[in-house]
């Protein structure tokens, strides 16, 4: 298993982690993703851990705690040998205290967190999106004392914009307070959006990306095709789908690039997906999630190998796409704004 340092830390991770919103199916949502209970998640995260994937995501607002409270049973007895990151800030009731990202919120959301997951610290602890309303001294100073405390290790955030994670950065920096080494965002062959700005930035700030989502929901699992009708049990139709509606052409587009890497490899078409993933800038991890163990099995076929620059740049035409201002015109002048290296 290769193993990546996360940002600016001395934490070094698996290049895989396996995700556990599939765990609980607490309501049609999530039931989307899944429905794994305790024993069947003991399966799963044993053979993660043969595999060398000992890095296990979650959040409190999956299935209203249900995928915390099944991930700590799953791991009794073998909890100093996992890393373990949840999320806090999404509402977890009605009350207007029950969400964002204040002092009263995230000391509680940690200590819930701690007793459904049976540990008495988190490894990263992620901000599951800004929150626009409390001050962002106010988020980090807490932050920073729960790592005083012990509760949590390391900080990171997800789904933030650039301008809310520079600020952040600024704010760590100016009053010396830990700082953001990662940040959880959506990327895959079919969403490069990330590449426009926020990956320029955590190669500027050494923030590392752990990429949730790098099927796109399943888009690039291998059953979308040109020829064929749109699969009718997928997460998409059952509500489980994130982001804006499918470009069909773009995918199928990405598809067929992905068959000939295929062809060429012998691997599957998720395996190249990831893969390609993997050989991005600032990328330290992916998250991978199954319903069941040959899933599992397959997407940890994703490492141990390496797609050609070649086949990286075939995947790279295909699913290219066009650029949003200011990224377009920022491109006309590649010698004052450089695009990351990707060769």
């Amino acid at each position: 298993m290769e193993h990546r340092q996360l940002g600016a830390s001395g934490l070094f991770v698996p290049v895989l982690s396996f995700g556990t919103a599939t765990f609980g199916g607490g309501n049609e949502f999530f039931k989307a993703w899944g429905n794994t209970q305790v024993d069947e998640a003991k399966r799963l995260i044993n053979l993660c851990m043969d595999a060398g994937v000992n890095f296990f995501d979650t959040a409190n607002i999956y299935s209203g705690g249900a995928s915390e409270e099944i991930l700590g049973q799953a791991i009794e007895g073998i909890r100093h040998q996992t890393i373990l990151s949840t999320k806090a800030t999404f509402p977890m009731g009605n009350g207007p205290n029950d969400f964002g990202s204040s002092r009263s919120h995230l000391i509680k959301q940690c200590e819930d967190s701690l007793r459904r997951l049976k540990t008495d610290y988190i490894d990263i602890y992620h901000l599951h999106g800004f929150d626009g309303n409390t001050p962002v001294e106010e988020t980090l100073k807490t932050l920073d004392d729960l790592i005083t405390a012990g509760k949590i290790r390391y900080i990171a955030c997800s789904n933030f914009s650039g301008w809310h994670l520079m600020k952040s950065l600024s704010v760590s920096e100016r009053y010396g307070w830990a700082r953001y080494v990662a940040h959880q965002a959506y990327y895959s062959l079919l969403d490069r959006e990330f590449e426009w700005e926020l990956m320029p930035l955590g190669i500027d700030q050494k923030v590392s990306t752990i990429v949730w989502s790098p099927l796109s929901s399943g888009r690039l699992g291998g059953k979308f095709r040109r020829s064929q009708p749109v699969p009718e049990n997928n997460r998409i139709s059952q509500g489980g789908s994130h982001g804006p509606a499918t470009n069909f052409e773009l995918l199928y587009k990405i598809v067929d690039a992905l068959d000939e890497v295929a062809e060429e490899t012998g691997k599957t078409v998720p395996q190249i997906a990831l893969n390609w993933l993997l050989q991005r800038p600032t990328v330290a991890n992916i998250i991978i999630g199954a319903r069941d163990e040959e899933q599992l099995k397959q997407n940890l076929g994703a490492i141990g190998w390496n797609l050609t620059t070649d086949q990286v740049k075939k995947l790279d035409a295909a699913s290219d796409r066009d650029l949003i201002y200011p990224y377009w015109h920022q491109r006309q002048n590649p010698q004052l704004n450089p695009p990351p290296k990707f060769y």
